[in-house]
């Protein structure tokens, strides 16, 4: 399978190392990954034949400008639009960083890919945010696969486990855990009894927390994850404008104390259900008792429940935050479509 990398941060880098260490279960699996492009704001490499993994691994160990690769062509020359003229990929790794307000330049590239013919495996949450029923429509008209399991809790397999497991039922419900990092800064206010801002300090060094962690921890990534599995698995059209957003910034260790006082544990919930025959979607924190399904999910681990009108209940935990196991995801969603899953059917 030749495939085209567009994007490569850490994720990025954490995948061309897995794909070389997995080498041998992908081959049991039948599965040959030849990456042919590698693109980032610096500009490209690309051999026709494949890169030469082990070669290029090490020379990332030193170096992050890709570009000054020896044997990768004329970088100036190895972008997005080469690629798509050359027509030597099977599949596109779609990895640019999100923009939910206008989905680009993720949203150009699959757009384009799919109209060529061409797999998508992404872990761009923008395009899918904004126009997941127009790319799966185009990914269904030129018969190919739009694969988005990253992009709703990375190695939790959340959108396989409601397209797969829960086929043939309506699912009625959606609610989770499903961001590592608020689920962390949680975790060590109850461990440690300290203040909102030392624990975020933690998760920030431990490279579990962003610089700027507003995304996670005033909701909009989980968010941004229910809003894609309810419009994926729920069949609807929802934005972002259609969700009731709260955060855990003003969250403090009398209210966590008072939560273990009851023997319930505060988590960041977002939650799609049927309330007077009309969707409503919600993300707040929750004190949850031992009787939810989501009580389990601790530290950077993720959970999701979905009840479903005739398979009753499914509920996965695990799926730890990370750039391996997002990196993972990926990899995942590309043997699934090896072995002839369909995802858009």
């Amino acid at each position: 399978m030749r495939i085209g990398i567009v994007g490569f941060g850490g994720v990025g880098r954490a995948f061309l190392k897995l794909i070389y260490d997995k080498k041998c279960l992908l081959e049991k699996e039948g599965l040959n990954i030849q990456v042919n492009y590698i693109i980032d704001i610096y500009g490209g490499v690309y051999n026709k034949n494949g890169l030469d993994l082990p070669k290029f691994i090490d020379f990332l160990s030193s170096e992050r400008d890709i570009t000054k690769y020896c044997d990768g062509g004329k970088p100036e020359e190895i972008n997005f639009e080469f690629m798509l003229q050359n027509s030597d990929v099977d599949l596109l790794v779609e990895m640019t960083p999100t923009n939910k307000e206008t989905g680009e330049p993720g949203m150009t590239h699959i757009k384009r890919c799919l109209e060529h013919k061409i797999n998508v495996v992404t872990s761009n949450k923008g395009p899918i945010l904004l126009a997941y029923k127009e790319l799966y429509d185009l990914a269904k008209t030129n018969n190919v696969q739009l694969c988005i399991g990253c992009t709703t809790g990375g190695a939790l397999p959340t959108v396989n486990g409601g397209v797969m497991d829960l086929a043939g039922s309506n699912i009625t419900s959606i609610e989770g855990v499903l961001n590592g990092t608020t689920n962390f800064i949680i975790k060590e206010m109850e461990d440690t009894g300290c203040l909102y801002s030392e624990a975020l300090k933690k998760a920030q060094e431990s490279g579990i927390a962003e610089t700027n962690p507003s995304l996670d921890v005033e909701g909009y990534d989980t968010a941004s994850k229910l809003l894609i599995l309810t419009n994926v698995l729920m069949n609807t059209q929802k934005s972002l404008a259609d969700i009731s957003i709260e955060g855990i910034t003003k969250v403090t260790p009398e209210d966590i104390k008072k939560a273990t006082s009851l023997n319930k544990k505060y988590k960041l919930v977002g939650k799609t259900e049927m309330v007077s025959k009309e969707l409503k979607m919600t993300v707040k924190l929750e004190m949850l008792d031992s009787s939810s399904p989501l009580y389990g999910g601790e530290g950077k681990n993720k959970a999701v429940r979905y009840v479903s009108d005739t398979l009753g209940e499914l509920t996965i935990i695990g799926g730890a935050s990370g750039v391996t196991p997002a990196a993972a995801s990926i990899l995942r969603d590309i043997v699934n479509i090896h072995r002839g899953y369909k995802f858009i059917g």
